[in-house]
């Protein structure tokens, strides 16, 4: 199939990083960890908690109407559109520390359970409309969150710098 450039597939494939064409999925969650490197630790300080999270749940509802308009063009859950890997990576890190270790863990956690996708994760994809591409990335992302979360509380200082 010859990709097809318009508004939501430049977006859909975060600028293009879909169209690797070798694990798109991976280069998505890796340009979604430069990002979080790049973002301000104010962002997930306790003086803003509510911030990020607002930002996500819009970014989210955004991430499926052009994730629809993508796979209109591409075709269902084309393996470039890969907007929705920046979505469930940063559930992946809500309510953590910011540093560079803890977005490293992160982005290792929401690739392992993306790929695995165990229950419901592998079921939800099949949801229609731009849902089943970004609700199956924020379980992902909630199941790395909620190990890390938990693993944090255990061994904090395996997080530290």
């Amino acid at each position: 199939m010859k990709k097809k450039l318009t508004f939501s597939t430049i977006i859909g494939s975060l600028f293009l990083i879909g169209f690797v064409p070798f694990a798109p999925g991976t280069f998505g969650s890796l340009a979604s960890y430069g990002l979080y490197l790049i973002l301000p630790s104010w962002l997930y300080d306790k003086s803003c908690p509510y911030l990020l999270p607002m930002i996500l749940v819009a970014l989210a509802l955004l991430a499926v109407v052009i994730c629809k308009k993508a796979e209109e063009i591409l075709g269902e859950d084309h393996g470039s559109i890969v907007l929705d890997e920046l979505v469930g990576y940063f559930v992946a890190t809500l309510f953590l520390p910011h540093n560079w270790l803890v977005g490293l863990y992160a982005f290792i956690l929401f690739r392992v359970f993306d790929i695995a996708k165990p229950f419901p994760i592998y079921r939800s994809q099949k949801l229609r409309n731009g849902w089943g591409v970004v609700i199956d990335d924020l379980l992902a992302g909630i199941y790395a969150n909620v190990l890390l979360q938990i693993l944090i509380r255990i061994y904090p200082k395996f997080f530290t710098i």
